[in-house]
């Protein structure tokens, strides 16, 4: 035991005392924040951009549709002819022009209608006006059947179911969604944390069998005991590594955006919803909306996400850190680790993709109860599971047990086998690993 400390411990500190790590764990969060700095502030910028669009109205019906909007300004011509008016926006550097032609019939001049543009409009700015155009349209076709002013409003206004649980609680649309990406969130942090630490392993093995150290350390302690070692410590120094660039991250991020006068209102200029929809959307957004939604986050347990998160990455680290130390045993060389690693991240990028494809629609279905009870795509699927809470309406606690304790037993077995390739790749130098050697390995 007090050999295996004493390897926790060099590799620990090997780890945090090297010049890469120490940069890596500063400038990481200043990158990450500058980027979102970045990215936030080309989008206020963006949004700033006001497109100017000419609009031609030669029939009766669409007198001053459209109405001027954030990033739109539209500008009427009257009594020109079609070519005047290209000539005119071309000269006048317009975005485009909105060509709506005569017609006594408001469904034939809507099949007629052309935008003129220099560029290949944007999926949001034709979606804009082809909103405006068909809301006119439904509207004279409804005054045609003479449906008079009120019940045309009436049949306009939109329809909101009410939820609510058998408690009698008040739900709200979309919250489901919202909990699944946050889980996401964290299971890709998971993920990301495994490939990158795992490697670190990888690599560490690689350096001490190519420079033949290991030869002298295996003299002194097992194999197994070197391997778990490497696994335990870089897992630490990994963890030290999060915890900081989590702390740090979030201060930047407020001293940043706070220094630069970056509102976070930016994100509602860069919504790919029309004007039209935006007003609607802020009608029905009430304060007591808003409290449900602000009460549903605040129930989120948290807590338990954080205890979760840090329980699923240092089983699922364990797990796949054995076989990237299985690997670094097997090979001379990194090059020659590519046959290997990939069949080891795909069950993580499976995870991630059956993950929000099943939690998305149904957090308990028997494909999401499935994949977050497979030991290798577990830690991932199980944290997208957990917003959601765990007994009632959540996660039920039997299947968090069994996937805890399947992950245990599951780590016991793979280090067991990998401990075993290790053993015997560790002093195999020139020969190329293949599958088949690697089992034979598994049978010594």
């Amino acid at each position: 035991m007090d050999k295996l400390l004493l390897i926790i411990k060099r590799e620990y500190l090997a780890k945090v005392r090297n010049k890469s790590f120490i940069v890596l764990t500063v400038l990481s969060p200043v990158l990450i924040v500058g980027m979102i700095a970045l990215i936030v502030y080309l989008a206020k910028v963006n949004s700033d951009e006001k497109r100017v669009i000419a609009v031609l109205d030669e029939s009766p019906f669409f007198n001053y549709q459209f109405e001027n909007s954030v990033q739109v300004d539209y500008v009427h011509f009257k009594d020109v002819k079609l070519e005047t008016a290209l000539d005119s926006v071309n000269t006048l550097g317009f975005y485009g022009l909105l060509y709506i032609p005569q017609g006594t019939q408001i469904a034939k001049v809507a099949d007629q209608i052309t935008f003129y543009t220099r560029v290949s409009p944007g999926l949001d700015m034709l979606s804009s006006l082809e909103q405006t155009i068909q809301h006119r349209v439904r509207e004279q076709k409804l005054k045609e059947l003479e449906i008079p002013a009120q019940g045309i409003l009436e049949l306009n206004q939109g329809f909101e179911m009410n939820i609510v649980n058998f408690s009698g609680e008040k739900n709200v649309k979309g919250i489901s969604e919202l909990k699944a990406i946050i889980g996401g969130g964290f299971g890709y942090l998971i993920m990301m944390f495994i490939i990158i630490y795992g490697a670190f392993v990888m690599r560490s093995v690689i350096e001490e069998k190519t420079s033949r150290i290991i030869e002298v350390i295996i003299s002194s302690v097992k194999p197994f005991q070197l391997m778990l070692g490497k696994i335990i410590g870089t897992s630490l120094a990994g963890i030290t590594q999060f915890v900081i660039w989590i702390f740090s991250a979030g201060i930047l991020s407020y001293v940043v955006l706070s220094f630069m006068g970056i509102e976070f209102d930016v994100i509602h200029h860069q919504a790919n919803i029309s004007t039209e929809a935006m007003e609607s959307l802020e009608a029905s957004a009430s304060r007591d909306t808003l409290q449900l939604y602000i009460n549903e986050l605040v129930q989120i347990p948290w807590v338990t996400l954080v205890v979760s998160f840090m329980l699923y990455f240092s089983l699922g680290y364990l797990i796949y850190s054995s076989i990237y130390a299985a690997i670094g045993a097997a090979v001379d060389n990194e090059t020659d680790t590519q046959q290997f690693v990939f069949p080891v991240i795909t069950p993580l990028m499976l995870a991630i993709y059956v993950g929000f494809i099943s939690v998305f629609d149904n957090p308990n279905g028997p494909i999401a109860v499935g994949f977050s009870m497979f030991p290798l795509t577990s830690p991932i699927v199980m944290m997208m599971r957990l917003p959601n809470g765990i007994g009632d309406g959540g996660v039920p606690w039997w299947q968090l047990i069994t996937s805890i304790v399947i992950l245990l037993f599951t780590f016991l077995i793979i280090v067991w086998l990998a401990a075993k390739i290790y053993r015997v790749g560790i002093l195999m130098y020139g020969k190329k690993a293949t599958y088949k050697e690697l089992y034979k390995w598994l049978r010594y």
